[in-house]
């Protein structure tokens, strides 16, 4: 599809040069990804809250607090395949991934504002609006950004130093924003929004409160989503539209067919469902567990346990950074994964000494954290040796279809997380307007925060003893090269080794980068009359100076 749209001037990506600059780095995969994603982050802990504290679905409508969210696992999972394939089949000038980034900032500020503007009469209304503003935003309008989203690492160069630091900014914008803004910052303001009166949640209080505050949402999600459309750039969508190259694409019912058969596929899916559908369930019901497990006397002392459990408990994913890849080197991906999936459930299982202590629960939490960095880091490793097991025996690789199934996943799990939060809470005889919630309420949190999750990694550390495809990976490898290879031979084409055709590509793209630059140079020199021959000695003494220092 052509949209004559994004050939306006106006719309033109702000990033001209040829490389990836620090500018593009910061404001284009960190900060605007990050104001974008906080939106969602908060979400993802508290939306389910504001309807059953302060909508009160879990009182008078328990049936659609558990149905409706689990019902609408179908619509995510549609709408996440469709604006993938909508994706795949757009072409422009500003790139095929980018357009759907502008053209989701409206379309969410409007879901947003909906999630927020229902009638809170208790009526059938109430109903209707939150099930079409709730899909309108997560089977839609989110969709339409996350996909996009994730495809902008890979369709912004060829260089391959300059794309790993492109997917740490961009990782490290959604780990701030879930980590340091939902689970730390959030919190201590969070008795502001779920207004206190006698012990209870005054809901007429907190549903004005919410309304407000859905304008600063609003206006942080449209900003973050636009500063990240004009701050990046496709030039692997560009580059193949100058040269008009046509890629053969495998319908997506063939790859289908090709997954649905293989053992390995099904395994690692199921991990991603398992793993995800645990840490939503857990995340989603941890304000609840905060306010009102550790004797919080309102939402501002529970917001400050919060805090403090999301802060101690991200230790572990920052311990992960650093000994993930050294465990999973030495034991096998697999191995690491499953054995830490053992040591986390073991872990866990502290919690439970005391379910009302702060201490013993952030112990549980932290423990089980460490066994999970495995799981966290290793597992899409995991899943691209799946993908290169799947290329071996069908001839073409599964990529499309897949990763749709896997996205589908990370955003569809998050209604049948709140569904089961909501069905829990109702059969338990949860009210917000309570100072005390019953024993039942009580070990309904205790099942939603601490046991399912514990429930799902034991459920893996089985499930991945089966998952050998790592013992295939060299001859896989193998069978994929001759594929190639004869192929490249059929057309008439030269063969050429793929260790030095990689070699070449980085050095042809090392050479187009360093032209680049010193045109760069040139129109600066010429904007600022500055002697192009005196500024070029000038960065050659600089980078000969660096390279010595890394010598050192």
């Amino acid at each position: 599809m052509k949209h004559t749209l994004f050939e306006n001037s106006l719309l033109k990506t702000k990033i001209t040069s040829a490389n990836v600059h620090r500018t593009e780095m910061v404001l284009g995969y960190f900060i605007g990804p990050f104001i974008a994603l906080i939106s969602n982050a908060i979400f993802g802990s508290y939306l389910n809250r504001y309807y059953t504290d302060v909508l009160g679905t879990t009182t008078w409508a328990p049936a659609f607090a558990m149905l409706m969210p689990m019902i609408s696992v179908i619509f995510v999972i549609i709408g996440n395949l469709i604006i993938g394939q909508l994706i795949e089949r757009t072409r422009t000038s500003q790139g095929k991934a980018r357009p759907f980034l502008l053209m989701s900032a409206p379309v969410i500020v409007i879901a947003i504002a909906l999630l927020f503007l229902s009638p809170n009469d208790g009526s059938i209304r109430t109903l209707i609006w939150i099930a079409v503003s709730y899909n309108l935003y997560y089977a839609l309008a989110y969709p339409m950004y996350y996909t996009s989203h994730s495809s902008m690492v890979s369709l912004s160069t060829r260089n391959s130093a300059h794309r790993g630091l492109l997917a740490t900014f961009s990782n490290a914008a959604g780990v701030a924003a879930t980590g340091f803004g939902a689970s730390i910052i959030f919190p201590l303001f969070q008795g502001l929004l779920f207004v206190t009166r006698g012990g209870g949640v005054d809901p007429t209080a907190s549903y004005a409160a919410w309304r407000g505050f859905m304008i600063i949402l609003c206006i942080l999600t449209f900003c973050g989503i636009v500063l990240e459309y004009f701050f990046t750039r496709e030039r692997i969508t560009e580059e193949n539209m100058k040269l008009n190259i046509q890629q053969e694409k495998v319908s997506i019912g063939r790859q289908m067919r090709a997954v649905v058969t293989d053992s390995y596929w099904w395994l690692i899916i199921l991990y991603f469902l398992l793993f995800q559908f645990g840490g939503l369930v857990k995340n989603g019901s941890m304000t609840y567990y905060c306010r009102w497990m550790f004797g919080a006397s309102g939402e501002a002392a529970a917001g400050s346990y919060q805090a403090a459990l999301g802060m101690i408990g991200g230790i572990p994913t920052t311990i992960g950074m650093f000994v993930a890849w050294p465990i999973a080197k030495k034991f096998g991906k697999r191995r690491a994964v499953s054995a830490g999936m053992f040591i986390a459930v073991l872990g866990g299982l502290v919690s439970f000494i005391n379910v009302h202590s702060f201490f013993f629960v952030c112990a549980g939490v932290v423990l089980k954290g460490i066994g999970s960095i495995p799981a966290m880091y290793v597992t899409l490793a995991l899943l691209s040796d799946v993908q290169d097991h799947l290329e071996a025996k069908n001839g073409f690789r599964c990529d499309g279809f897949t990763m749709s199934v896997y996205g589908a996943i990370m955003v569809g799990m998050t209604g049948l997380g709140s569904a089961v939060i909501n069905g829990l809470l109702s059969a338990g005889g949860y009210n917000a307007s309570l100072s005390v919630q019953s024993a039942g309420t009580q070990d309904a949190l205790v099942i939603c925060y601490l046991a399912i999750e514990l429930i799902c990694y034991a459920i893996i550390a089985v499930m991945l003893l089966f998952l050998n495809v790592e013992k295939h990976v060299e001859e896989d490898h193998r069978i994929i090269l001759e594929n190639q290879k004869a192929r490249v031979l059929a057309s008439g084409g030269e063969w050429i080794e793929p260790s030095e055709r990689l070699r070449m590509e980085q050095e042809a793209a090392d050479l187009a980068a360093e032209e680049a630059r010193r045109e760069e140079l040139r129109e600066k020199c010429r904007k600022k009359g500055l002697n192009f021959d005196e500024e070029e000695a000038r960065y050659q003494v600089k980078l000969e100076a660096g390279k010595r220092k890394g010598k050192h």
